[in-house]
């Protein structure tokens, strides 16, 4: 069987099958509201006492800033709006407050849900995860019980929660398989922090694995083998030993530099959406933020963050990454991304239409507020501001004027900031790209989003199943929309890095290597082995290979030969590949 691998290792030992039922919320008409007002706010008490408990067990466990997970799981439980919307429910309704509590908790998750972005479209689960903890105080319904795992255990289940994995005994679990989840779900970003291998999108597993079975289970590939023969025991067995010894090897590139056997030095950066993911990339020896999401802090609220709140998680990450660069994009609502403060019409084509720089430019005041806490953390820090979204020259400089007003502001106010912040702008439009050469002359630095560009490049919606086989990364107009970009910001003396799902492709890295590419920013758990990559590589030897993709006709092309070229398994597979160009 394959699900999707979301936490790399292999995983070998026993099913402990845990049996979450979904629970069955009942919707009953009440006679004593306010009564039911008191059960709920009690609750919400109890709700906030485990997660304080479970905050205090995961700070040895998983650290501070993960551990933090479960504080901002107790301050959705202290947000007056949504308790005033549920009890509003109650009153008006005259509903119990279960069903009430689901009722008002499925609005927000049903608007994360919608969301394109992965990272924000998980936090769905964390909203569940909380009102779920309290319908089940409501209901009298008891937690899962982790204290009967024995030693090498794998767990499976319909899913896990935060609360759920952050339990879990790491000296007994030795992988987890669900049927739900996602690669940025807490779940996944906790189970790679303790290291336990993780497979989810396995339909029906509960079903199909009984307790006690023995089970094998790749987090890398995603593949899981029940009750496995000897021949395919041995294979994983020795296949695990390969595993750590690569694993030992990753953590040996802590500390080392980015560069190739031939002195070409790149920065490997992570990409962050919340200051809590700080510690996760500072873990993985990142060398610097490449792409901090702020509208992360805009959502999951009922109104705008203030200048003083912004400014307090700008903060908080410049000074937790010291002298290491933190690239902060400006707000990048709209599309799929939609919040209740901000008036965002309805569109027919939404990832087409009033989003990112050009909502920002239509809601100055909201620009401008969160480039003056942008520049007032500026002194605590190296940060720097990239602009998403850019499409024509006017755009850019019509951002830049915002930005000189708010300076122009701090100044008269005897604020400090500092005045010589590096601005840049994603390159994530074909029109962006096309005229790089042009916008170079007024930025400091360029940074390709490469899932938008796909997108708009090949005209495909990225969360259309059905053209799934038409969005692909490998594609050689990418590719030379990539290497002109590269080039242009050369040119214009400037430096160029990437924080799209492309930059911590194990095979596309030696390519953009090959095309001079100078930041990669990706998940923080690919920078060791992106590292591991660049250092065994050798520029001068992969710019013919970065060429060779370029005069390919299709992404499929691509794929095989790069496949070929890189393969893990078969360092001899270079002498046998018809390679366009010669390598030696």
């Amino acid at each position: 069987m394959k699900g999707l691998g979301v936490s790399p290792g292999i995983g070998i030992g026993k099913a402990f099958i845990i049996d979450k039922r979904s629970i069955n919320i009942i919707k009953n008409y009440v006679n004593d509201v306010e009564g039911e007002i008191d059960r709920l706010k009690s609750a919400f008490e109890t709700a906030k006492e485990q997660l304080n408990e479970l905050y205090n067990k995961s700070i040895d466990k998983l650290g501070e800033k993960e551990a933090q997970i479960f504080k901002s799981h107790e301050m959705m439980l202290e947000d007056d709006t949504f308790i005033s919307e549920v009890e509003n429910r109650i009153k008006d309704e005259k509903i119990n407050a279960e069903f009430a509590l689901h009722e008002t908790s499925n609005v927000y998750i049903e608007m994360f849900q919608k969301i394109e972005d992965e990272y924000l479209r998980e936090r769905a689960e964390d909203i569940r995860d909380v009102m779920n903890r309290v319908i089940r105080i409501l209901m009298g319904i008891f937690s899962v019980d982790f204290s009967d795992l024995d030693e090498n255990s794998i767990i499976v289940a319909k899913d896990l929660t935060p609360s759920d994995t952050a339990q879990i005994d790491r000296t007994k679990v030795v992988a987890m398989i669900t049927e739900v989840g996602g690669k940025t779900s807490h779940a996944a970003i906790i189970a790679r922090i303790m290291g336990i291998p993780t497979v989810v999108g396995l339909n029906d597993i509960t079903d199909k694995i009984k307790d006690g079975d023995m089970v094998i289970c790749d987090g890398k590939t995603g593949k899981v083998l029940i009750n496995p023969n000897k021949k395919q025991l041995f294979y994983y067995n020795n296949k695990k030993n390969i595993e750590d010894e690569i694993n030992n090897e990753l953590r040996n590139q802590i500390g080392l530099p980015s560069v190739t056997k031939d002195g070409f030095a790149v920065s490997l950066s992570a990409n962050i959406g919340t200051p809590n993911d700080v510690d996760m990339a500072l873990q993985n020896d990142a060398e610097g933020i490449g792409l901090f999401r702020s509208e992360f802090i805009f959502m999951n609220r009922e109104r705008q963050p203030t200048e003083d709140e912004q400014f307090e998680q700008y903060k908080e990450v410049l000074v937790m990454m010291g002298d290491k660069p933190v690239i902060i994009r400006t707000l990048d609502i709209g599309g799929d991304k939609n919040v209740p403060y901000i008036d965002i019409p309805k569109e027919m084509n939404p990832f087409l239409g009033y989003r990112a720089i050009r909502l920002c430019l239509g809601n100055v005041e909201v620009f401008r507020t969160q480039l003056r806490a942008i520049l007032r953390a500026s002194v605590y820090g190296n940060v720097k501001i990239m602009l998403p979204m850019i499409s024509t020259m006017k755009e850019l400089k019509d951002s830049k004027k915002i930005l000189q007003q708010a300076k122009d502001e701090l100044t008269k106010e005897g604020i400090k900031f500092k005045d010589d912040i590096e601005i840049g702008i994603m390159i994530e439009i074909p029109s962006a790209a096309i005229i790089s050469d042009l916008l170079a002359k007024e930025v400091d630095f360029f940074s390709i989003g490469t899932n938008d560009l796909i997108q708009y490049t090949m005209a495909v919606d990225r969360m259309n199943s059905k053209l799934s086989h038409l969005y692909s990364q490998y594609h050689p107009a990418l590719l030379r929309l990539i290497k002109g970009i590269i080039d242009n910001a050369h040119n214009a003396g400037i430096w160029v890095g990437m924080c799209g799902e492309a930059a911590g492709d194990p095979k596309l890295i030696p390519v953009f290597v090959g095309m001079g590419l100078d930041e990669f920013s990706m998940n923080s758990p690919s920078i060791l082995r992106s590292r591991y990559i660049v250092r065994n590589l050798s520029k001068k030897d992969i710019e013919l290979i970065a060429k060779s993709t370029l005069d390919m006709e299709n992404a499929l092309e691509v794929e095989e030969y790069l496949s070929c070229v890189f393969a893990d398994e078969n360092e001899n597979c270079l002498k046998r590949c018809k390679i366009r160009g010669k390598q030696e």
